[in-house]
């Protein structure tokens, strides 16, 4: 993977500007091959913030069961990393998608938006208000498939209906990998998952 240098530096006004729901910020990083680093940092963020949600849901419920560091290392550490890996994997098949329907986009130039619009997963750190840990979670998910729905549209131009299919089959590998992910070294079986940070912290299968 070819990564620019100089894309980092603008991560906090672009963040600032897709929280402000400044939706431009993807038409702009589409031709900005710099922005391909800055846009695997947003995943990283996000993913970690989503880790971190899980843990400190666990902290302040202090469960009786279980182990706290099975819950650091493998939902927070080892599910943080693993969700960035599989969020590649949603961008591929988006990508795959998009060429059967004769919409050819370069990988980079889709990646760099669908990264960005990533950033709302980073949400599920409000988990830590256990109340409405699952509410908090299933927004930041939903507010991600809508934002990559329109990085995929920005990055190829596509019409609404290619985009929508391309990213509901990318977004469906990931759902079905995390979960695959949630079911191996759970914390307590049947009831919260493994390698799985956020929403996917809960075991609901």
């Amino acid at each position: 993977m070819q990564f620019q240098t100089g894309g980092a530096q603008t991560v906090p006004s672009r963040i600032g500007r897709l929280i402000r729901l400044d939706l431009g910020v993807f038409d702009e990083v589409c031709s900005d091959t710099s922005a391909t680093r800055s846009a695997v940092i947003v995943v990283i963020i996000a993913s970690f913030l989503s880790g971190l949600g899980s843990m400190l849901w666990w902290i302040v419920r202090d469960l009786p069961f279980g182990d706290d560091i099975h819950v650091l290392v493998y939902a927070f550490i080892l599910g943080s990393l693993l969700q960035v890996c599989v969020w590649l994997v949603w961008v591929y098949v988006s990508n795959l998608i998009l060429a059967r329907y004769g919409v050819g986009v370069d990988f980079y130039r889709l990646l760099r938006p669908m990264g960005f619009a990533f950033l709302p997963m980073g949400m599920a750190v409000l988990m830590v208000i256990t109340s409405m840990a699952i509410p908090i979670a299933l927004l930041g998910l939903a507010a991600t498939v809508l934002l990559t729905n329109v990085a995929i549209q920005s990055a190829s131009k596509a019409g609404a209906r290619p985009a929508i299919i391309a990213n509901l089959g990318g977004f469906a590998a990931f759902v079905i990998i995390m979960g695959i992910l949630a079911n191996i070294a759970q914390v307590e079986r049947g009831t919260f998952g493994g390698f799985a940070p956020g929403i996917f912290f809960f075991n609901i299968a």
